[in-house]
């Protein structure tokens, strides 16, 4: 058992370290993608040595020394200028630590703060952000992030190289962009977040439901950025909705893998010490100004976190607050939650006629079909809820996604005949 923590340990520990080192590295010496190649060297490095040798009184010192080391052993190799040959040989060595410091240094969290708003440049797409990300600042592997999204480890590496040269043809410097860009960018940086903890929480495809290393990260991430935005409202409200929708997680399906529904959850096995962190963090950030969509989102979770059983759930409460994030950040996602609120505060039949128009918005989610098939169920027809039912089932990426459904189905065929 003590080897598993060990390692566990490492991983962390070289993930936290991953983007402090970066941040030096992109600071003294610009080139980016030069720099992220020399720090996966130096991670990867340490990942072979450390297990055996042990961790160094300054693993932070030691990554920063091999990875510099990397990049004078790069320009030499591209027979670099002889101007590049003198700055690499004039490089100052590494600021002097406490080696006993478990704190980050001066420098370092505003670093860690530019590398995730240079991950999150507007000349990359939405993937590469979300790839970058997870290397640059998570300290996740090609690997590990190919194998999180489901693609071979060339095509990621491809992504995340292209990526890298995005930033540099878009001539992105290592600095944090002026106050304005900086709101706008910070929209962008929550988005990715939000999206990683997704992909982790109800994972697109594969055979597990969930992805804990990702929604783990997720929430890491977060708490980073909340550590240093502490007066930004919406990331304290992301962060809270991560820890509120996270504390479900054990309760989400059975030892055999089987998809658990909210409203069937054992909520004995929510994580209680996580929702009261959840909910404490909420209320520092609820009410101070206007919400945003991420407070909003919250506060949704924090009414089912508070809910002693499905029955006991304030749907009207619920509802109120879709319609108010519905008015601020429409979007046919919204539309589709909230048309499950009205379902249970009005019943199905009024819910049904909201979703006629989101097909288009929606294209072939899965989970359209999945709510009409629950909002028909609700209204006793069954053959109709079957067919939905089976219509979801073939369009989801998700193997336990599919197995609930088809159980459904069956379930339902076996009711209406």
């Amino acid at each position: 058992m003590a080897e598993p923590s060990r390692e566990s340990t490492f991983e962390d520990l070289l993930r936290t370290l991953a983007p402090q080192v970066l941040g030096v590295l992109v600071r003294r010496h610009g080139q980016f993608a030069e720099c992220e190649d020399a720090v996966q060297e130096a991670l990867l490095e340490a990942a072979l040595q450390w297990p055996a040798s042990g961790v160094p009184d300054n693993p932070r010192s030691w990554l920063l020394t091999v990875a510099t080391r990397r990049l004078v052993d790069y320009w030499r190799s591209e027979s670099a200028r002889q101007a590049r040959e003198q700055r690499a040989a004039a490089m100052e060595p590494p600021p002097s630590e406490d080696p006993s410091s478990t704190s980050e240094p001066e420098g370092f969290a505003e670093d860690t703060l530019t590398l995730l708003f240079l991950c999150c440049h507007p000349a990359l797409s939405a993937p590469s952000q979300l790839a970058l990300t997870l290397r640059a600042v998570g300290g996740l592997t090609t690997a590990e992030i190919a194998s999180a999204f489901f693609v071979p480890e060339a095509t990621m590496g491809q992504r995340i190289s292209r990526a890298k040269q995005s930033i540099k043809k878009a001539g992105a410097h290592f600095e944090l962009p002026e106050t304005g860009e900086r709101q706008a960018r910070l929209g962008v940086v929550l988005h990715v977040l939000y999206l990683i903890f997704n992909e982790g929480y109800a994972a697109s495809s594969g055979p597990s439901m969930q992805r804990e290393d990702l929604t783990a990260e997720a929430i890491r991430l977060a708490r980073l950025l909340r550590g240093l935005l502490p007066s930004e409202l919406e990331v304290g409200g992301l962060l809270a909705l991560m820890l509120l929708t996270d504390a479900r997680r054990r309760a989400r399906s059975l030892p055999d893998g089987m998809l658990v529904p909210l409203a069937e959850q054992d909520r004995r096995l929510w994580d209680t010490p996580q929702i009261a962190e959840g909910l404490e963090l909420l209320s520092t950030v609820l009410g101070v100004g206007r919400p945003g969509p991420y407070q909003l989102q919250a506060a949704i979770a924090a009414v089912h976190a508070e809910a002693s059983s499905a029955d006991q759930t304030d749907w009207p409460q619920i509802l109120a607050l879709y319609t108010v994030l519905e008015a601020m950040a429409p979007s046919p996602v919204v539309a589709l939650n909230r048309a499950v609120a009205v379902a249970m505060v009005e019943g199905p039949r009024e819910a049904l006629q909201l979703l006629d128009g989101l097909g288009a918005g929606l294209g072939d989610w899965h989970r359209l079909d999945a709510v009409r098939g629950h909002l028909l169920e609700m209204a006793g027809e069954l053959a109709g809820a079957r067919e939905c039912f089976l219509a979801a089932a073939k369009k989801t990426g998700s193997l336990q996604e599919r197995q609930y459904l088809l159980v459904k189905a069956a379930k339902l065929g076996q009711l209406s005949t």
